[in-house]
């Protein structure tokens, strides 16, 4: 579990921290995906995740739920959170839907989060909430349109990237709901084993399992073990037990815009002056929800 002190002194930077990091597993698909198809990639980085894990928590002693109940709520909402979205995310690159496509697709988990949360948690959304929302929403599809308008057909490619859309969003709902607060390191072990059984069962039965040991992705498994299933799902999770669901689901609407930054810097890729307009809407936007 995260020291009390750390949530405490530096809560203001959690929200940013998780944005940035978050936002750097579509850099670790680029570079991971080339050399091994999606869900045999995620099972890796699922073993590992459980390795590293599993030894910190035996380390430190980490307490284990008190129900077999308990269990189960945390290993669903993993089920949804990471097996159901990271597989959608990573099968829609993998299949050829671009990445501006996919994260406009699953940019519109804040809307959907915010609808579930009036529904489901009790959760008001107030007025200035939903104007942030729709901001957001604008913000994210200037950030991606030129991608979005080079896209040609893709239609039949959009299924994996609905289903990441519907999983992100239960999952986020689930937990919030069921289990906000759990030792975050048996509950990493809860969450990512079920996703592990499940993701190399399918794996097994529609891909190759052939991995091509490059450099390139020795580096991209270890960011997306390390970086996003550690790091960011931590702070994901101390989110989700500390703010309300649509605090939680704006986020998400931050991470086109700063995987633009990342993809420009780092591979390149085109920044125009849209997406710069698009970038401050979204920043807005989520200053909105989140006040």
């Amino acid at each position: 579990m995260i020291p009390a002190r750390f949530t405490g002194a530096f809560a203001p930077f959690v929200p940013l921290l998780f944005v940035v990091l978050w936002s750097t597993g579509f850099v670790g698909a680029k570079l991971g995906l080339p050399d091994c198809e999606p869900l045999t990639l995620l099972s890796l980085r699922y073993a590992a995740v459980l390795l590293v894990m599993g030894a910190v928590a035996a380390a430190t002693r980490a307490p284990w739920p008190r129900s077999a109940r308990a269990c189960g709520h945390i290993a669903v909402s993993g089920l949804l959170v990471h097996a159901v979205y990271l597989g959608g995310v990573f099968t829609a690159i993998r299949l050829g839907l671009p990445a501006g496509v996919t994260a406009l697709v699953v940019g519109l988990q804040p809307v959907l989060t915010a609808l579930g949360a009036g529904l489901f948690l009790r959760e008001r959304v107030r007025a200035t909430q939903w104007a942030g929302l729709a901001l957001g929403l604008v913000g994210v599809v200037l950030v991606v349109a030129h991608k979005v308008a080079g896209g040609g057909a893709v239609g039949a490619l959009l299924a994996p990237a609905v289903i990441a859309l519907a999983g992100i969003t239960a999952g986020t709902l689930y937990q919030k709901r069921f289990c906000p607060a759990f030792d975050l390191r048996t509950g990493a072990l809860i969450q990512f084993l079920p996703c592990l059984v499940v993701t190399s069962l399918v794996a097994w039965r529609t891909e190759t399992m052939v991995v091509h040991w490059t450099p390139a992705f020795v580096f991209a498994l270890g960011w997306l073990v390390l970086v996003l299933s550690v790091g960011a799902v931590s702070l994901l999770n101390v989110l989700i037990r500390s703010g309300s669901a649509v605090n939680v689901a704006s986020l998400f609407y931050l991470t086109p815009p700063v995987t633009a930054l990342i993809a420009w810097a780092m591979f390149g890729e085109t920044l125009t002056g849209l997406a710069l307009v698009g970038m401050g809407l979204t920043v807005f936007g989520v200053w909105l929800a989140r006040k």
